[in-house]
């Protein structure tokens, strides 16, 4: 009894061919079982077994569930369901016949086209999936016949594909010596499970073709790392010429590329430079803290400088002031004060210190020859015309050569010297001076570790005790008796 093919349904492999037509048409319950394809020619026999099922049908069944094909869509582009084996069936089938359905709706709308044996979707979305049927007719030696498919959609998340990225190099250069072997690699990123051809190039020439082994490209490796596969391939220079210099070496990965390049290395001044900052440091300290540096070093090695031969003078320091009352206070208090009291030294302070029943010529001129340093306070609108008897031994011991050292104090700020003689202009430009910017009402004012004193005992002699030969006696006067004088 012949059945139906609307009762059943039908697997028909495309290269199943029996008989001298070609074709092999199953519409009986009993046809199930194993058929051969015998082709045979002049020197060769082929031969293949197929197994086919017939499967019984219902005709109320809308998804046959023990037989159906399966189909992955992805989502987002446009894509097709094919009813499949229709081919098989030759011109006798009637393609307008046939209809889709989606779980066992019919199929409509303008998102969809028919063509053949296809189905077509212009754009897949996420409900697209599921479960189709397309069926339709074929007319078989006069006689039509039914025909179906059942077809599962699964839609399935389509993975962007990673473009090759080259990790390294990174269009850089590097620093070699001529002869010496450069070994470097060319480091791709790219998707999982795809395949990437690496090669180093050189003028778009491949480096194995171009330098004939002095150049090599390695073989190509990979590794697997997160979700990505790493492609390695080396390029090794044996003896690195002049002519490599400067010349681009091109990591080629599919439509990616990237160069390293090979300059001559830069000198190395490193050492050079740390010699002339050992040079320069040391004595950008002793210029800026020369000061600090002197007075320390005194302090510290003041047993050693006490013990060298005396050089026969009795007082560290000739004081030469103008005998005027505002300057009284600081020659006569302050600065002894701080140079005898605070740093032992020894100071002849005219009038203070003057030898009864002796011309003040003869004072002058011998406690100067007994003095190391000559101190001269200025001011303001002191002019050559003013010039006493004193100052001029006074400034004669320090212009004569090997002379004592002058120590200029001004009392403030002098912004014209044309009016001064012309030996202290002249000492003033050799020397310099020191201006004095305290107030002698202040405690601060008169510490020996204040700016403007340190100043003065950097130009002062050592610190050390003198032992004086001879002692001479002060005699007390008033600031009129000074005046006088």
């Amino acid at each position: 009894m012949k059945l139906a093919l609307a009762d059943y349904c039908i697997l028909v492999l495309s290269f199943i061919c029996v008989f001298k037509s070609g074709k092999c048409v199953v519409q009986e319950a009993q046809d199930s079982g194993l058929y051969q394809c015998i082709i045979r020619n002049s020197k060769r026999c082929y031969k293949y077994s197929i197994p086919i099922a017939v499967l019984s049908n219902s005709a109320s069944l809308c998804f046959n569930k023990e037989y159906h094909l399966k189909q992955n869509l992805f989502p987002r582009a446009p894509s097709r369901i094919v009813c499949h084996q229709v081919n098989e069936f030759g011109q006798e089938v009637d393609y307008s016949s046939i209809h889709w359905y989606k779980e066992c709706k019919p199929i409509q709308g303008e998102r969809f086209e028919f063509f053949r044996n296809h189905l077509i979707m212009k754009d897949i979305k996420k409900d697209d999936g599921g479960k189709y049927v397309c069926k339709g007719t074929y007319t078989f030696k006069g006689n039509k016949y039914n025909f179906s498919n059942s077809i599962l959609v699964t839609l399935l998340e389509k993975k962007e594909r990673k473009r090759p990225e080259i990790l390294y190099p990174i269009n850089n250069t590097i620093e070699a010596d001529i002869g010496s072997n450069v070994f470097t690699e060319c480091n791709v990123s790219s998707f999982k499970d795809t395949f990437i051809s690496i090669s180093w190039e050189v003028n778009n020439t491949p480096v194995d073709d171009l330098f004939k082994g002095r150049i090599q490209e390695g073989n190509q490796t990979s590794i697997p790392k997160e979700g990505t596969e790493i492609f390695t391939v080396s390029l090794n220079i044996t003896e690195l010429k002049n002519e490599d210099y400067d010349q681009h070496f091109i990591c080629h990965a599919g439509e990616v590329a990237a160069y390293i390049k090979i300059q001559r290395p830069t000198k190395n001044h490193t050492a050079f430079v740390m010699l002339i900052l050992l040079l320069i440091i040391p004595v950008l300290i002793c210029i800026l803290f020369k000061i600090e540096i002197v007075l320390w070093y005194r302090k510290s090695c003041r047993s050693f400088l006490h013990k060298k031969v005396s050089d026969g003078k009795i007082y560290d320091a000739y004081v030469l002031y103008p005998k005027i009352s505002s300057q009284v206070d600081f020659v006569l208090k302050v600065l002894p004060d701080v140079l005898e009291k605070q740093c032992g030294y020894s100071l002849f302070i005219s009038c203070r210190d003057d030898l009864p029943g002796k011309a003040l010529v003869n004072v002058v001129d011998e406690a100067i020859g007994q003095s190391r340093r000559l101190i001269m306070i200025l001011v303001p609108g002191l002019s050559s015309s003013e010039e006493a008897p004193e100052q001029n031994i006074a400034v004669y011991h320090a212009l004569i050569p090997d002379g004592m050292k002058t120590i200029l104090i001004e009392m403030s700020k002098i912004k014209d010297y044309s009016h001064m003689p012309e030996s202290i202009r002249y000492i003033k430009q050799k020397q310099g001076a020191i201006r004095w910017k305290g107030d002698i009402t202040k405690k601060d004012s008169s510490s020996a570790n204040s700016s403007f004193w340190k100043k003065v005992r950097y130009r002062m002699p050592p610190e050390h005790q003198v032992f004086q030969e001879l002692a001479l006696m002060p005699v007390p006067c008033s600031i009129s008796q000074m005046i006088e004088a």
